[in-house]
């Protein structure tokens, strides 16, 4: 495991601060399911991929994903993290993924558990894992949980089972964590299905709504049977590392990223949040970092919007990916998509409709993987202006221009003139002493050493 520091630098100050890279964490060695051994250390080589059913196929969704594995790897990918798969409920629903009728079997509209254990097989067989999203706060108003245990939820004063408090989530009902029984039930179904479907870990959906005793009695049972499970909880309260989480959401992060690019706030503020979000990390924990995600695609606006077009979106990227943390692509942002997309509904998507941007996805992502060793050692964040510059001791600089227009700045002193390769194009060339990149340009060097 190793330690890494940031660095702010500007033109006549320079400001040191600590922050935190990871590794995994050392956990007893659990009974051999047999499972095939792929070895993604967080914070190294993990690259995740958010699946969409909703996107993929009206029908058999899971087949097309799997059918899209390929492409899906071409992207760097090595987890794959499927939204709800889950029965989802019809009482009150609104069409929510999030909504779950049964936790322990598959939608019909996606396919049948085979098709899951297919999905899963076949992902193993080219060194993926495949993660479900995890709804432990709340379940579907015709879930049977609520005619067969109605006291596994909560209830009003009146006795009336109710939704979670202050959330405007209307078409779920509240679980009551203080059921030994219904916690004993949902590990009973967070275990079946890396016991039946060979999955590989969670993402825990809204995990600060739930107690972190719960968590830990979880994540234990699930490590019991794979001791590599990847972890990942969508909260920011870093207490929840200690129950077995790997990972944490980097919300602050994106929010000042989008700020960035919107000439709301500084790239200084962009590194401070950077900075603010591993301050207190353990060895071995780490953050998702993200441009987009289902929530914001749906809910606010598609990455297009949010970083003024295709170019703007694209550099976006290469900041939340290369800045440190676990990076993520969100099944749509790769072809550009434009408009918000609901994961309520079906948006059948057009995969080869933007080839030259899925391309330069792929391109991106293949320099972030081949770059595991150069983006190792102590990072240095460049504070130049509107322009993000990370450069890695390992040997890695990426630049990236945030704004609109043309800019030219000088390069950090120490890195002028030093002999690099453009990892986008292959070609090897000198570090310029003043760097000039148009509106939203970026440059991924790797530095010969």
């Amino acid at each position: 495991m190793k330690s890494s520091k940031v660095i702010f630098i500007s033109i006549l100050t320079a400001l040191v601060l600590s922050a935190v890279s990871c590794g995994n964490d050392i956990i007893p060695d659990g009974p051999d399911t047999g499972k095939e051994d792929i070895d993604i250390k967080p914070g190294n080589t993990m690259v995740i991929y958010e699946a969409n059913p909703k996107v993929f196929a009206s029908s058999n969704s899971l087949k097309a994903i799997e059918d899209r594995l390929d492409e899906i790897q071409d992207l760097g990918v090595n987890v794959i993290w499927l939204m709800p798969i889950q029965q989802q409920g019809s009482k009150n629903a609104v069409g929510s993924p999030y909504c779950i009728r049964d936790f322990k079997s598959v939608n019909s509209a996606y396919g049948t558990l085979e098709s899951l254990k297919s999905l899963v097989s076949k992902a193993h067989s080219m060194g993926m894992k495949v993660i479900l999203d995890w709804i432990a706060n709340h379940s579907s108003w015709d879930n049977n949980w609520i005619t067969e245990h109605p006291e596994w939820y909560t209830k009003d004063a009146n006795g009336n089972i109710i939704s979670p408090a202050g959330m405007g989530w209307n078409d779920v009902a509240d679980l009551n964590f203080n059921s030994k029984e219904m916690r004993a039930a949902m590990i009973d179904a967070m275990t079946y299905w890396v016991k039946e479907a060979d999955i590989d870990g969670f993402r825990c959906d809204y995990a600060d709504g739930v107690p972190a005793d719960f968590w830990k009695e979880a994540l234990d049972a699930v490590k019991a049977i794979d001791q590599d499970a990847v972890l990942l909880a969508e909260a920011s309260d870093e207490k929840l590392l200690d129950c077995g989480f790997q990972m944490l959401y980097g919300w602050d992060f994106q929010s000042k990223l989008v700020d960035v690019f919107a000439g709301k706030r500084t790239v200084e503020k962009l590194y401070e949040s950077h900075k603010g979000e591993y301050k207190n990390l353990a060895e071995g924990k780490d953050r998702l970092r993200f441009s987009t995600n289902h929530d914001k695609a749906m809910n606010e606006a598609s990455p297009i919007t949010m970083y003024k077009g295709e170019r703007g979106a694209m550099a976006a990227f290469v900041i939340a990916a290369y800045m440190g943390g676990i990076p993520l692509i969100y099944s749509s942002q790769e072809i550009g998509y434009a408009k918000t997309l609901s994961f309520f509904n079906n948006t059948i998507l057009d995969w080869n409709s933007n080839p030259s941007y899925t391309e330069e996805y792929q391109k991106v992502m293949r320099a972030y993987t081949e770059s595991v060793e150069a983006r190792g050692g102590e990072m240095t964040l460049y504070n130049t202006g509107n322009l993000v510059t990370i450069y890695y001791q390992g040997g890695l600089m990426v630049t990236v221009n945030t704004t609109g227009a043309d800019v030219q700045v000088k390069t950090p002193m120490e890195r002028s003139g030093d002999k690099a390769v453009d990892m986008m194009t292959g070609k090897q060339e000198n570090i310029p002493a003043a760097l000039s990149l148009g509106a939203y340009e970026y440059k991924i060097w790797k530095i010969e050493k």
